[in-house]
């Protein structure tokens, strides 16, 4: 028998707050400045939805680790900058937000220190205060389903009845990995056939998140 959700775990870049565009553009343009020429697609493939880590270990494993530190150091300074600039919520989602009742929580491959900037940004840190869970926090980062697992523990609530909201390839896999179902919100960078699979219902705006949750 199929649990009723208890939990909504939210991802946090490109699900909450509209930074995947903004990460994909600094990541371009630091592979064209360190030497690793890299377009949007390759980007979106090979980072999105995985942790610091696991970026900083691509990207020593090709130019060594001394490029990897400066890369990720610039990406940091980078990425602050343009969220100062002009960084929104993902259209749709605080409505979204407002007309969800179920307990919800963030579950990110992103650090916290990020997330209290892009999060606090845009007005809803607040909203997730207390609730918010990073990849730094276990020992390994999506698409292994430690983070989701960790979420679920911490919010005391049996995984069979969580759902996961994610925008990527990764993001999906850890979820069905850690027994969830998966929400897949293909109106950001993922190609929707990226996030389609088992237990996963693929979806394009965030106004129709309210009632999917009702339909899960």
């Amino acid at each position: 028998m199929i649990k009723p959700i208890e939990l909504v775990i939210f991802d946090c870049d490109g699900v909450l707050v509209d930074s995947e565009r903004i990460a994909v553009r600094v990541q371009v343009t630091l592979g064209a400045e360190l030497g690793w020429p890299l377009t949007e697609d390759e980007v979106v493939g090979r980072f999105i939805g995985r942790s610091h880590a696991a970026i900083r270990e691509q990207v020593a494993d090709r130019l060594g680790e001394e490029t990897a530190a400066v890369w990720a150091e610039r990406f940091e300074q980078l990425h602050r900058e343009a969220v100062d600039a002009g960084l929104t919520p993902v259209e749709g989602l605080p409505e979204a937000l407002d007309a969800i009742t179920l307990p919800t929580c963030v579950a990110s491959s992103g650090s916290h220190e990020k997330m209290r900037h892009t999060l606090g940004r845009t007005g809803l840190y607040e909203r997730f205060a207390g609730r918010i869970h990073s990849a730094s926090e276990v020992a390994r980062g999506k698409p292994a389903p430690d983070l989701f697992l960790y979420a679920a523990e911490r919010m005391g609530v049996d995984p069979a009845a969580c759902v996961v909201v994610e925008d990527s390839h990764p993001g999906v896999q850890a979820a069905r990995a850690a027994g969830m179902r998966a929400l897949g919100y293909a109106g950001g960078l993922t190609p929707a056939a990226q996030l389609e699979g088992p237990g996963t219902v693929v979806f394009h705006h965030m106004r129709k998140l309210p009632v999917l949750l009702l339909e899960q």
